[in-house]
Order: C-alpha cells, then structure tokens, then sequence
C-alpha cells in the first residue's frame, strides 16, 4: 500500500468524486462557449471516425472483450482507404498528436479533469464542434491502441516484451480479474463516447436546404452539443488516466475501486447525453422526410400541370424516380421491363391495394384479353400497369399476397410497392381519391390525365369504351338508352339469340329461392296459355354468396329455368349497374332528369330489398319490371284482370296496364350503395315516387 500512495503522490490524476458538480450548470455551457472560435477549420470527418472505431475494435479483439470478426468486417467495409485518408491526416495530424501528448502529460501530472478538459478544448478552439469530438477521440486512439499494440506483441516480440516488463504490464495481467472490471468499464465508456460522437457528426451532416438551424430541434441539439462535446473530453481524459495509472505502478493501482466507479458515472452521463442527442437527431429526421415529402408531393402537382410531349416524366415520378432501370414486370413473360415499353402509349393504371378480388380480377383479364385478340384495331391500343397501394411495414404476408396477385396479371406490374414512393402514394389518395376500390387511371400518349377513374367506362362498356377519356364516356351516354342489351350486355349471349327469335324475356333475381320457382312456375303456365315463347333468367343477387350459389346449382339441376352459372357473372351483372349509377353521379347527372338513372336506380334498390323482383321485356325497349310481390299479383290475374287485354295489346302492355292498376302508393325502397372512390350525392330521390330519400350509414359483414 506504501508504493500505491507513493505512485498517487507521483501525480497520477485524482478521482473527481465531485464529477457532476457543474453538470447542469450555465457557467460550463459559457465556459465551453468561450473556447470556440467563429472562423473554424471545415474538414469531413467521417472518415477519420471510421478509422477511429475500427482501432477501438480492434483493441477489443485483442483483449479478447467479445468482438466478433463481422463486427470488424463491418466497420473495415465502410472504412477508407488509406489512400484516401492521406490528405485529412496531413489536415489534421499535428493536432492529434498535440492533444495526444497533452492528454498524456496531464494525466500523469496531478491535473484537475474539468481544468484538463479546458485546456484540451483551447487546443481545439479553431475545429467545429463534430471535428472537436472526433479529433479528441482520435488523440485518445493513439494512445489506447499503443498499450493495447503492447500487450498483444509481448508475448511474440521480444522487444515488446521487455518494454511491456519495464512498464510492469505482466504484474497487472496476474490480477486478470481486477483488470477485467476495469477494462469492462473503459470499453463500455468508449461505445458511448463513439455514439455520441456520431450522433453529433450526423447533426453537421443534415441537409441545409431542408433543415435551417432556426428550427426548434435543431436549436435544441445546438445548445446541447457543446455541453456534449465537453463531456466527451472529459470522459477521454478519465480513460486515459486509467491506461495511464496502470503503466509502471502495477497491481498496487488495481486496489482502488474509485476510478471504476468514475468511468461507470461518465458512461451514464454521457449515454443520457446520447438519448437526448438521438431523440432531438429523430424528430429533426422526420422533420427532413416531411419537407421532402411535400417538396415530392408538389413537384408531382406541377408535373401533372404542365405539357410533356410524350409519357416517360409523368411514369418516371409516378413508378420510379431513382436509380432501378428496369421497374415493370412483364406480365405474360414475367420477365423485367423497361418504362421504353409505355413510352407515347395510352396508359391505364390499374390502382389497388392488395386485397383486389380474384372476382374483378378475372373480369379485367376477360376484357383486356379480348382486347388483345386483334391487336390491329385502334381498341387494342393501350397498356395496362397495375400499381399496388401497400402501406409500410411490408411482411412476408404481404409478400406472398402481392406474388399471388402479380401470378394472375397478363399486364404490366410494377415490380415492387416499394418503388412506389410516399409522395406519389399521397398524390393518388387526395388528388385521384384512392380509397380502397380499384382505380383505373387513364393517361394519355403525352401523360396528361384523361380519366381519373376508368373502370366504371370499363364494366360498362368493355374495350369500346377506348380511350377512355371522359369525353368519350359523354359521347358513349349520349347514344344511350335504357334497353336491354345495355342491362345485360355479354353476361349471357342467349339473350341476344332470344331477342333475334322473337322471345319474350323475363329476367329475376333475389336470394328466396321457393319463390323463385313458384313465380317461373306461374309465368310459364301463362306464356303456354298466351302461346308465347318465353325464357326465364335468373341473376341472384350483388355479392353472391353462398345462398346464390345454392340457388344457381339448384336452377342447373332442375332445368326448368336459365341462370348466369359462373358467380363471378352474377357479380359482373350487378357491378356493371353500380358503374351505371357512379358514372352517371359523377357527371353531374339526377335521378329527375335522366331516365337510364331512374331505370338503374329502380334495379339497385330491387337488389337492396329483402325480396325478389323480375323484369319482363320484348325486342330491345320493351321493358317492365316490379317487386316480387307486385310481379306476382300481376301473374296470378292473368285470367281474373289482363287476359283478354294481353290478346288484343300484347303480353307487355297488358301487364304493364295491369301493375299501374293495381299499384298503391305505399311503398318502402331501399338503395344500398357499396363504398366508391367516386362522390355520392347528398341528395337521392326515390325513383317510384320522387320524394328526397333518407340517408343512412351501413357497416356490413357478410360470411354468407
């Protein structure tokens, strides 16, 4: 204990069991302030801080702390070159050194820490405060990497090994138990320090044009890193005494257990540090990502404003605006493409997120493979891009979800939502009003925006529709009217052989299927006893689920009637009169003025009733149509009420004569409309009697 004291008295550096005496105190702030000077030396210094922690690592490997190889290949991956760190040294290496020896010098010679760090931080009056930082930790990596280059050679160089016994570094290594905890200490310190460091390193590296120094988080990390930066100094000089009181005293020197403690206290001190640098380093981060996503999100506002002479601006900020040269996927070869393939083309955007049904799917496969099959035509003369909308975070769920999509596409895919940046996702949602049903965005060959919402055209009119513009959905509706082959279109071509022979049609729908075949029943007792042909259809109902299918599977057995057999039809029928209604709302059209609305109304509030309904027609425009509860009082009066007048009027006007007869003005409709990207009108009137409907808010859940 004798030598111990004798060593203390020596003037190696005290204990400062008073370490946060000015921790909170302003006079250290204006103390630390005072040192720094306005005209500073500007260097980049990251890749002096790589070399820095690659020798602190490689310290560690060799104490054998833990480091593992690939945290070496890690850092030795981002390091640079020496090559490349020849000009900064020849920069700044007169400096290190001189901060290096006066570490050195003090820590031997008695020095109060705070007095130390003072005139440490006057040697580095002319460096930034990051460059101040990483130079002190550059000082103390010589010095830490000398003792430790020692100790790793004495046991192969002889050289070394003499000097390492002049230093009395075997005597420490016997105690290898004291040595561990203290060594712990040093390393633990030392990770903090390096994190603060390059917390404050990242502070100079962000982007002046986004982030001014007058910002709130950044005023607060300007009053902190000064602070910060005294602290780091501190705590080298505290690890340098620790190296520097082991050399030459020994064992003596491990007794003391008030130095550990000191190190454990800086580390605290300055891991707090380095959470307020990280938060304040987060909230200054995301303040960058949202000016750069507005400036995003207003450059493809602009973009959208002004004229292009072909396609490829427009598809570069909407698919991808960095470096993938090749982001499509080709969907018949699944092979990658270029944005070359759209290039002065009609484009469709096909917007959707991930839970797009397989049900619409097949559908837009059917139309645009139809398409297809004479690419001579002008119809023929566009491409479609699915775009899928997936918000963060992307799971293997979500993977797999958006594989089983892209498998089902013969059309052109990006190839991943990531390349869909945040910005464009924005711009599609407020300005095309993406919600969750599926968008068809229609660009023309220049990029200009012609439809923002093709797929109501699509339904309706398939591929006639080309190109899709809202011009030519006007003109399309002008040559309108309400008649048959509108209402059922290619859902089922019988219809269209019906028509040609002369049939009568009857078209039914609804869920009860008894009354389905007591009403096919009664009206085909009635076409026998008129002498008629009539032909029956059964369309189910929107959204069929396994009810319908019962129904279809019960109708194919018994043959007695015909059903749309495929589901996905039965969908379609339905969809297309939706459509009908949405491109009609959107176009400013009302239920008072439009016939085909009020017809297409009349259908979508017989689908939203709890009972069936029918529609009789002959030829094209000779149309009727009721609930099932009318209709077949229609039926049952044939002999009773309309018989005769069915002879002398024909089957259409006789019933038509009977219904107006027998119809009360009671009544109680219903207008069930799924949720659209499109604007639903606050005011809708019933369309059997004109009064203004009330409007309510449905949340549905349907397992059947």
């Amino acid at each position: 204990m004798a030598l111990a004291t004798a060593a203390r008295k020596m003037g190696l550096m005290k204990p400062d069991r008073q370490l946060f005496a000015v921790a909170d105190d302003t006079a250290l702030t204006k103390q630390v302030l005072a040192t720094h000077s306005d005209e500073t030396l500007e260097f980049l210094v990251t890749p002096l801080l790589g070399l820095i922690e690659q020798i602190f690592l490689r310290a560690k490997l060799n104490d054998k702390q833990g480091t593992t190889g690939a945290e070496l290949e890690a850092i030795e991956d981002n390091s640079p070159s020496p090559t490349d760190l020849l000009d900064l040294l020849d920069f700044v290496s007169f400096t290190i050194h001189r901060v290096s020896n006066e570490i050195q010098y003090k820590c031997s010679r008695a020095g109060e820490p705070h007095t130390v760090t003072m005139e440490v931080l006057n040697l580095l009056t002319n460096w930034p405060w990051d460059a101040k930082a990483v130079l002190a930790l550059a000082a103390f990596s010589i010095n830490y990497g000398e003792f430790w280059l020692l100790v790793h050679q004495s046991s192969s160089d002889l050289l070394a090994k003499d000097i390492s016994l002049l230093k009395k570094l075997p005597e420490i290594f016997e105690r290898i138990d004291i040595v561990r905890q203290k060594f712990d200490a040093i390393d633990k310190l030392i990770k903090a320090l390096i994190s603060v460091a390059k917390c404050i390193v990242d502070f100079k590296m962000l982007p002046p044009h986004y982030i001014t120094p007058d910002t709130p988080e950044m005023k607060s990390a300007t009053t902190l890193i000064p602070t910060a930066v005294y602290w780091i100094v501190r705590s080298i000089i505290a690890c340098a005494a620790q190296i520097t009181g082991l050399v030459g005293v020994g064992h003596e020197y491990l007794a003391s257990a008030s130095e550990t403690w000191e190190l454990s206290s800086l580390a605290h001190k300055i891991d707090n540090i380095r959470k307020h640098l990280e938060q304040l380093l987060r909230a200054c981060h995301q303040y960058i990502h949202e000016k750069m996503h507005h400036e995003a999100y207003m450059n493809l506002v602009r973009l959208f404003e002004i004229p292009h002479l072909d396609n490829n601006k427009i598809l570069r900020a909407l698919i991808y605006s960095k470096d993938d040269k090749m982001p499509l996927i080709d969907g018949i070869s699944k092979e990658k493409a270029t944005l070359d393939v759209l290039r002065k083309k009609n484009v469709l955007l096909l917007i959707s997120d991930l839970d797009l049904s397989v049900v619409e799917l097949s559908m837009l496969d059917q139309i645009y493979r139809e398409s297809r099959q004479n690419k001579t035509r002008a119809e023929s003369d566009y491409e479609v891009v699915w775009m899928p909308i997936v918000e963060s975070p992307w799971t293997d769920e979500k993977h797999a979800k958006f594989e089983g999509l892209l498998n089902l596409m013969p059309w052109y895919s990006v190839a991943h939502p990531s390349l869909i940046e945040s910005a464009v996702i924005k711009y599609i949602r407020q300005v095309w009003h993406f919600n969750k049903k599926p968008l068809l965005v229609v660009l023309d060959p220049q990029g200009k925006v012609v439809n923002t919402n093709a797929v109501h055209m699509l339904w309706i009119w398939g591929s006639l529709a080309y190109p899709f513009t809202s011009a030519r959905e006007e003109s399309l509706w002008k040559e309108e009217t309400w008649r048959l082959e509108l209402l059922v279109d290619s859902v089922e071509p019988l219809i269209f052989n019906w028509m040609e022979t002369g049939k009568y049609i009857c078209i039914c729908g609804g869920e009860d299927m008894e009354w389905v075949r007591s009403f096919s029943k009664k009206v085909k007792e009635v076409a026998n006893d008129a002498k008629i042909e009539m032909e029956i259809l059964y369309v189910g109902k929107s959204n069929p689920g396994e009810r319908i299918r019962k129904n279809i599977a019960a109708i194919l057995a018994e043959k007695t009637i015909h059903t749309l057999a495929d589901p996905t039809l039965v969908w379609f029928f339905w969809v297309r009169l939706e459509s009908m209604w949405y491109s009609k709302t959107q176009r400013g059209n009302t239920i008072e003025e439009d016939p085909i609305m009020q017809e297409t109304m009349t259908m979508l509030s017989f689908d939203s009733g709890d009972q069936g309904w029918a529609v009789f027609c002959k030829g094209s425009t000779s149309i009727i149509r009721a609930k099932a509860e009318m209709i077949m009082k229609v039926m049952e009066g044939y002999e009773e009420r309309w018989k005769e007048d069915a002879k002398e009027l024909g089957l259409i006007p006789a019933m038509s004569k009977d219904l107006q007869a027998i119809h009360t003005p009671e009544h109680c409709n219903r207008l069930i409309l799924p949720s659209s990207n499109g604007t639903i009108p606050e005011k809708v009137v019933c369309s059997e009697c004109g009064s203004a409907m009330e409007k309510f808010i449905m949340y549905r859940c349907c397992t059947d």
